[in-house]
Protein backbone atom coordinates (compact mmCIF):
# COMPACT_ATOMS: atom_id res chain seq x y z
CA UNK A 1 0.00 0.00 0.00
CA UNK A 2 3.11 2.37 0.26
CA UNK A 3 2.16 5.50 -2.20
CA UNK A 4 -1.53 4.40 -3.01
CA UNK A 5 -4.57 6.83 -2.75
CA UNK A 6 -7.50 5.41 -0.74
CA UNK A 7 -10.30 7.50 -0.63
CA UNK A 8 -13.09 6.12 2.74
CA UNK A 9 -16.15 7.62 3.70
CA UNK A 10 -17.33 6.80 6.98
CA UNK A 11 -13.96 7.27 8.43
CA UNK A 12 -14.35 9.39 11.45
CA UNK A 13 -15.42 6.84 13.76
CA UNK A 14 -15.90 2.99 14.03
CA UNK A 15 -14.38 0.20 11.55
CA UNK A 16 -14.04 3.03 8.87
CA UNK A 17 -11.71 5.12 11.38
CA UNK A 18 -9.61 1.44 12.34
CA UNK A 19 -9.30 0.72 8.84
CA UNK A 20 -8.09 3.82 7.28
CA UNK A 21 -5.28 4.19 10.51
CA UNK A 22 -4.09 0.93 9.13
CA UNK A 23 -4.12 1.57 5.50
CA UNK A 24 -2.32 4.53 6.86
CA UNK A 25 0.77 2.71 8.59
CA UNK A 26 1.03 0.43 5.85
CA UNK A 27 1.73 3.36 3.58
CA UNK A 28 -0.93 4.53 1.93
CA UNK A 29 -2.46 8.16 1.98
CA UNK A 30 -5.61 8.33 2.71
CA UNK A 31 -8.52 10.69 1.54
CA UNK A 32 -11.54 11.08 4.12
CA UNK A 33 -15.05 12.24 3.02
CA UNK A 34 -16.74 13.39 6.70
CA UNK A 35 -19.58 15.46 7.52
CA UNK A 36 -18.78 16.76 11.41
CA UNK A 37 -15.41 18.94 11.15
CA UNK A 38 -14.46 18.29 14.56
CA UNK A 39 -14.41 14.73 14.20
CA UNK A 40 -12.44 14.85 10.98
CA UNK A 41 -9.94 16.96 12.17
CA UNK A 42 -9.50 14.25 15.16
CA UNK A 43 -9.49 11.46 12.45
CA UNK A 44 -6.85 13.49 10.32
CA UNK A 45 -4.33 13.96 13.59
CA UNK A 46 -4.83 10.37 13.96
CA UNK A 47 -3.82 9.30 10.14
CA UNK A 48 -0.85 11.86 10.71
CA UNK A 49 0.23 9.78 13.63
CA UNK A 50 0.31 6.62 11.83
CA UNK A 51 1.55 7.79 8.19
CA UNK A 52 3.41 10.92 9.18
CA UNK A 53 5.20 11.56 5.80
CA UNK A 54 1.83 10.85 3.40
CA UNK A 55 -0.52 14.50 2.82
CA UNK A 56 -3.70 12.75 3.97
CA UNK A 57 -6.70 14.90 3.67
CA UNK A 58 -10.20 15.11 4.95
CA UNK A 59 -13.12 16.66 2.46
CA UNK A 60 -16.75 17.73 4.06
CA UNK A 61 -20.40 16.71 2.60
CA UNK A 62 -23.50 15.41 3.88
CA UNK A 63 -23.85 12.46 2.15
CA UNK A 64 -27.42 12.14 2.18
CA UNK A 65 -27.73 15.17 -0.04
CA UNK A 66 -27.26 14.52 -3.52
CA UNK A 67 -25.46 18.04 -4.43
CA UNK A 68 -23.20 17.50 -1.60
CA UNK A 69 -21.90 13.94 -2.73
CA UNK A 70 -21.24 14.98 -6.66
CA UNK A 71 -19.74 18.51 -5.13
CA UNK A 72 -16.89 16.33 -2.87
CA UNK A 73 -16.30 13.99 -5.61
CA UNK A 74 -15.42 16.83 -7.92
CA UNK A 75 -13.27 18.21 -5.69
CA UNK A 76 -11.40 15.11 -4.87
CA UNK A 77 -11.00 14.47 -8.55
CA UNK A 78 -9.42 17.67 -9.37
CA UNK A 79 -7.08 16.88 -6.42
CA UNK A 80 -6.22 13.39 -7.35
CA UNK A 81 -4.50 11.84 -10.25
CA UNK A 82 -5.32 8.89 -9.36
CA UNK A 83 -7.10 6.57 -6.54
CA UNK A 84 -6.19 3.08 -6.04
CA UNK A 85 -9.34 2.30 -3.57
CA UNK A 86 -12.49 3.64 -2.85
CA UNK A 87 -14.10 2.70 0.33
CA UNK A 88 -17.80 3.12 0.65
CA UNK A 89 -18.55 2.65 4.75
CA UNK A 90 -21.02 5.26 5.73
CA UNK A 91 -24.29 4.13 6.33
CA UNK A 92 -26.73 4.74 9.61
CA UNK A 93 -29.83 3.44 11.00
CA UNK A 94 -32.97 5.70 11.35
CA UNK A 95 -35.76 4.88 13.55
CA UNK A 96 -38.26 6.95 11.73
CA UNK A 97 -38.86 8.06 7.92
CA UNK A 98 -37.46 11.04 7.12
CA UNK A 99 -36.56 12.77 3.86
CA UNK A 100 -33.51 14.75 2.68
CA UNK A 101 -33.58 17.96 1.21
CA UNK A 102 -34.00 15.67 -2.14
CA UNK A 103 -37.27 14.37 -1.31
CA UNK A 104 -35.22 10.73 -0.52
CA UNK A 105 -35.67 8.84 2.16
CA UNK A 106 -33.19 9.24 4.09
CA UNK A 107 -31.72 5.61 4.71
CA UNK A 108 -32.05 5.07 0.75
CA UNK A 109 -30.01 7.69 0.16
CA UNK A 110 -27.31 7.65 3.09
CA UNK A 111 -26.42 4.28 2.81
CA UNK A 112 -27.00 3.33 -0.94
CA UNK A 113 -27.63 6.30 -3.62
CA UNK A 114 -24.12 8.44 -1.76
CA UNK A 115 -22.22 5.19 -2.90
CA UNK A 116 -23.34 5.23 -5.86
CA UNK A 117 -23.12 8.85 -6.78
CA UNK A 118 -19.52 9.10 -5.20
CA UNK A 119 -18.27 5.90 -7.11
CA UNK A 120 -19.47 7.72 -10.55
CA UNK A 121 -17.85 10.71 -9.94
CA UNK A 122 -14.56 9.03 -8.89
CA UNK A 123 -14.77 6.63 -11.48
CA UNK A 124 -12.18 7.93 -14.02
CA UNK A 125 -9.81 8.36 -11.64
CA UNK A 126 -10.36 4.53 -10.47
CA UNK A 127 -9.36 4.31 -14.40
CA UNK A 128 -5.98 6.70 -14.14
CA UNK A 129 -5.17 3.97 -11.25
CA UNK A 130 -4.32 0.83 -14.21
CA UNK A 131 -5.91 -1.26 -11.45
CA UNK A 132 -8.25 -0.38 -8.57
CA UNK A 133 -10.23 -1.31 -6.34
CA UNK A 134 -13.84 -0.65 -4.73
CA UNK A 135 -14.95 -1.99 -1.85
CA UNK A 136 -18.54 -1.77 0.18
CA UNK A 137 -19.54 -2.21 3.29
CA UNK A 138 -22.59 -4.24 3.35
CA UNK A 139 -24.01 -6.19 6.16
CA UNK A 140 -25.65 -9.50 6.78
CA UNK A 141 -28.37 -7.55 7.95
CA UNK A 142 -29.54 -7.92 4.37
CA UNK A 143 -30.63 -11.52 5.06
CA UNK A 144 -33.55 -9.89 7.21
CA UNK A 145 -34.82 -7.16 3.93
CA UNK A 146 -38.43 -8.35 3.05
CA UNK A 147 -41.32 -6.36 1.64
CA UNK A 148 -41.04 -5.42 -2.14
CA UNK A 149 -37.72 -4.88 -2.81
CA UNK A 150 -38.66 -2.76 -5.33
CA UNK A 151 -40.26 -0.38 -2.75
CA UNK A 152 -36.82 1.43 -3.06
CA UNK A 153 -37.49 4.03 -0.30
CA UNK A 154 -40.12 2.17 2.20
CA UNK A 155 -42.85 4.27 0.39
CA UNK A 156 -45.54 1.81 0.73
CA UNK A 157 -44.25 1.16 4.83
CA UNK A 158 -41.56 1.89 7.16
CA UNK A 159 -39.99 0.21 9.68
CA UNK A 160 -36.14 1.33 10.54
CA UNK A 161 -34.51 -2.00 11.05
CA UNK A 162 -36.52 -3.26 7.67
CA UNK A 163 -35.40 -0.08 5.38
CA UNK A 164 -31.45 -0.68 6.82
CA UNK A 165 -31.65 -4.48 5.84
CA UNK A 166 -33.12 -3.37 2.53
CA UNK A 167 -30.04 -0.71 1.42
CA UNK A 168 -27.52 -3.41 3.15
CA UNK A 169 -29.06 -5.62 0.39
CA UNK A 170 -28.55 -2.66 -1.97
CA UNK A 171 -25.49 -2.57 -1.26
CA UNK A 172 -24.87 -6.02 -2.62
CA UNK A 173 -26.64 -5.33 -5.38
CA UNK A 174 -24.77 -2.36 -6.42
CA UNK A 175 -21.29 -3.98 -6.43
CA UNK A 176 -22.69 -6.95 -8.83
CA UNK A 177 -24.01 -4.87 -11.03
CA UNK A 178 -20.91 -1.98 -10.62
CA UNK A 179 -18.58 -5.68 -11.44
CA UNK A 180 -20.36 -6.60 -13.95
CA UNK A 181 -19.59 -2.87 -15.64
CA UNK A 182 -15.85 -2.61 -14.55
CA UNK A 183 -15.35 -6.28 -15.86
CA UNK A 184 -12.34 -6.01 -18.07
CA UNK A 185 -11.23 -2.62 -16.84
CA UNK A 186 -8.60 -3.01 -14.16
CA UNK A 187 -10.95 -2.25 -11.22
CA UNK A 188 -12.71 -4.82 -9.04
CA UNK A 189 -15.76 -4.32 -7.04
CA UNK A 190 -16.20 -6.13 -3.78
CA UNK A 191 -18.78 -5.98 -0.44
CA UNK A 192 -18.30 -7.28 3.13
CA UNK A 193 -20.16 -7.85 6.10
CA UNK A 194 -18.03 -6.65 9.19
CA UNK A 195 -19.57 -8.61 11.63
CA UNK A 196 -22.09 -6.65 14.56
CA UNK A 197 -19.32 -4.26 15.41
CA UNK A 198 -19.39 -2.03 18.76
CA UNK A 199 -19.26 1.84 17.68
CA UNK A 200 -21.33 4.78 17.26
CA UNK A 201 -23.37 2.84 14.68
CA UNK A 202 -27.60 2.84 15.78
CA UNK A 203 -26.52 6.03 18.48
CA UNK A 204 -29.20 8.63 16.96
CA UNK A 205 -31.18 5.81 15.22
CA UNK A 206 -34.07 7.45 18.10
CA UNK A 207 -34.96 6.64 21.79
CA UNK A 208 -36.46 3.23 20.93
CA UNK A 209 -34.35 1.54 18.67
CA UNK A 210 -31.18 3.09 19.78
CA UNK A 211 -31.89 1.60 22.84
CA UNK A 212 -31.98 -1.53 21.37
CA UNK A 213 -28.49 -1.68 19.86
CA UNK A 214 -27.00 -0.03 22.46
CA UNK A 215 -28.14 -2.92 24.11
CA UNK A 216 -26.92 -5.89 22.03
CA UNK A 217 -23.67 -3.91 21.70
CA UNK A 218 -23.02 -5.87 25.05
CA UNK A 219 -22.65 -8.96 22.49
CA UNK A 220 -20.36 -6.91 20.02
CA UNK A 221 -16.41 -7.56 18.52
CA UNK A 222 -14.80 -5.00 18.59
CA UNK A 223 -13.77 -2.47 15.98
CA UNK A 224 -10.41 -3.51 14.92
CA UNK A 225 -11.54 -7.27 14.40
CA UNK A 226 -14.58 -5.35 12.16
CA UNK A 227 -12.26 -3.80 10.37
CA UNK A 228 -9.93 -7.19 9.10
CA UNK A 229 -11.90 -7.56 6.25
CA UNK A 230 -12.08 -4.06 4.91
CA UNK A 231 -8.32 -3.85 4.82
CA UNK A 232 -7.80 -7.23 3.48
CA UNK A 233 -9.91 -6.00 0.64
CA UNK A 234 -8.26 -2.69 -0.02
CA UNK A 235 -5.01 -4.15 0.28
CA UNK A 236 -4.18 -8.02 0.04
CA UNK A 237 -2.79 -9.30 -3.47
CA UNK A 238 -5.34 -12.20 -2.22
CA UNK A 239 -7.97 -10.25 -3.59
CA UNK A 240 -6.63 -8.05 -6.11
CA UNK A 241 -8.21 -9.85 -9.05
CA UNK A 242 -11.95 -11.16 -7.42
CA UNK A 243 -14.62 -9.02 -7.93
CA UNK A 244 -18.32 -9.06 -7.60
CA UNK A 245 -18.27 -11.13 -4.66
CA UNK A 246 -19.60 -10.73 -1.08
CA UNK A 247 -17.05 -11.30 1.53
CA UNK A 248 -17.00 -12.79 5.55
CA UNK A 249 -13.76 -13.05 7.50
CA UNK A 250 -11.92 -12.65 4.67
CA UNK A 251 -13.85 -15.65 3.04
CA UNK A 252 -16.16 -14.75 -0.11
CA UNK A 253 -19.90 -16.33 1.19
CA UNK A 254 -23.28 -16.38 -0.82
CA UNK A 255 -25.64 -13.90 0.33
CA UNK A 256 -29.33 -14.61 0.18
CA UNK A 257 -31.11 -14.90 -3.67
CA UNK A 258 -32.09 -11.66 -3.44
CA UNK A 259 -29.13 -10.49 -3.45
CA UNK A 260 -28.04 -12.44 -6.42
CA UNK A 261 -30.83 -11.56 -8.80
CA UNK A 262 -29.23 -9.91 -11.92
CA UNK A 263 -32.55 -7.94 -12.83
CA UNK A 264 -33.03 -6.05 -9.67
CA UNK A 265 -29.72 -5.17 -9.59
CA UNK A 266 -30.48 -3.01 -12.91
CA UNK A 267 -33.26 -2.08 -12.17
CA UNK A 268 -31.90 -0.21 -8.81
CA UNK A 269 -28.81 0.82 -11.29
CA UNK A 270 -31.62 2.51 -13.76
CA UNK A 271 -33.49 4.09 -10.65
CA UNK A 272 -30.37 5.21 -9.36
CA UNK A 273 -28.84 7.01 -12.29
CA UNK A 274 -32.77 8.50 -12.38
CA UNK A 275 -32.71 9.45 -8.79
CA UNK A 276 -29.27 11.09 -9.15
CA UNK A 277 -29.57 12.77 -12.83
CA UNK A 278 -26.67 11.08 -14.11
CA UNK A 279 -25.15 8.17 -16.22
CA UNK A 280 -22.75 5.79 -16.47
Amino acid sequence: MQGKVVVITGATSGIGLVGAEQLAGMGARLVLVARDKARGDTALHRLRQQGPAAAHRVHYADLSRIADVKRVAGEIAAREARIDVLVNNAGALFGSRRLTVDGLELTFATNHLSAFVLTHGLRERLAAAGTARVVNTSSHAHRSAGGALTDWQSARKFAGYQAYARSKLYNILFTRELARRLAGSGVTANAFHPGFVATRFGDGSGPILSLLVHAAKWFAIPPQQGADTLVYLASSPEAASVSGLYFYKRKPVAPKPAAQDDEVARLLWAESERLAALSW
